[in-house]
């Protein structure tokens, strides 16, 4: 996590420091596929895997994409921002030679970006102390410290039924009309660590990712942090729901990066809050459903599942003894 600072407030790139920056840049017309957020391209020697690219449209504008895929002479490439206005033509598409990076600074704290790390509340650029990759570095289990600190969210069901101690998961489901939103905005303004021995001291940061909400969710929420004073401790980052699509799928990235960085670097006890975690999964199965995930082109629901065991007891199926039931649309068979 120890990489050189840059002068940048959100999530960029930088020169590779795995080869000499040549004298010229490289641009491939090789785009020859666009599908959706993704384009394809043959041909761009040195392709890495999750390397930040720019592709420059037929006006000249440049939009960044991220390589997921290099498959001998194809590379497939996510676009963050859309491809509309993508032609195979003209478009182009350039190398960076790095990942995604966002610049981090305790500064953070107290401000309000949206999902790829830019300023959303007024305020100055930030002036980062470190560059991070925002997929993160791996971290060793078999030094993980046991989790002992009990970290008290000021919910009596959680803290007496399910209690969450630092360095653990506690997911929290929550349906239609039910207060999700409230629950995560009292533990964000309530939170904090009792200790073991009072002995010792550390500060205490939240991190808090909001992930396809709307305007008005997004005011409840910054609303409810200032009037709980609970905002100067908390780095909020905001994708909202007319957001483009690829960018829920940095947000998270983006505040676990910041996370990392409280905690590794500048000591802090450090809670991490996402709400709606579905709501990247849905959006992302949503546009690959709709361009043929599964045969049947929908999500699946309970009744699907329902018929099958119903066929299963009523002895439908008595000649398939032994066998796997696939209820998932076909998304098990092998497309040609």
């Amino acid at each position: 996590m120890n990489k050189p600072a840059e002068q940048s407030e959100a999530i960029k790139i930088r020169p590779s420091k795995r080869q000499i920056p040549p004298f010229f840049t490289r641009e491939y017309r090789t785009v020859n596929q666009v599908k959706g957020p993704l384009i394809f391209a043959n041909h761009i020697p040195e392709a890495a895997y999750n390397e930040i690219v720019e592709i420059i449209d037929p006006e000249g504008r440049k939009r960044l994409g991220r390589i997921l895929e290099v498959d001998r002479d194809v590379c497939m490439i996510q676009v963050f921002i859309g491809t509309e206005g993508l032609d195979l033509e003209t478009t182009r598409v350039r190398l960076t030679g790095d990942v995604a990076r966002l610049g981090v600074s305790l500064s953070m704290l107290g401000r309000i970006f949206d999902g790829m790390g830019h300023p959303i509340d007024g305020g100055p650029p930030v002036l980062p102390e470190k560059m991070l990759d925002i997929n993160g570095l791996p971290i060793n289990p078999t030094v993980r410290i046991e989790p002992r600190e009990f970290i008290q969210t000021g919910i009596s069901a959680i803290d007496g039924l399910n209690s969450l101690a630092r360095g653990q998961k506690l997911p929290i489901f929550s349906g239609s009309g039910l207060p999700g939103n409230e629950l995560a905005a009292q533990i964000a303004s309530q939170a904090r660590v009792i200790r073991v021995s009072e002995a010792e001291s550390e500060p205490f940061a939240v991190v808090f990712a909001a992930i396809g909400i709307t305007h008005r969710v997004t005011a409840y929420f910054i609303e409810q942090f200032r009037q709980s004073g609970a905002l100067e401790r908390t780095v909020v980052f905001l994708n909202h729901a007319d957001d483009p699509t690829i960018e829920r799928l940095l947000t998270p990235r983006a505040a676990l990066t910041v996370a990392e960085y409280l905690a590794f670097t500048h000591g802090r006890h450090v809670l991490v809050i996402m709400t709606d975690m579905t709501s990247v999964v849905k959006d992302k199965y949503d546009k690959l459903i709709a361009e043929g995930l599964t045969p049947t082109r929908r999500w699946g629901q309970p009744e699907d599942i329902a018929k099958a065991i119903g066929a299963i007891a009523e002895g439908r199926l008595d000649f398939s003894t032994g066998q796997v039931i696939n209820v998932d649309g076909g998304f098990h068979l092998r497309q040609l």
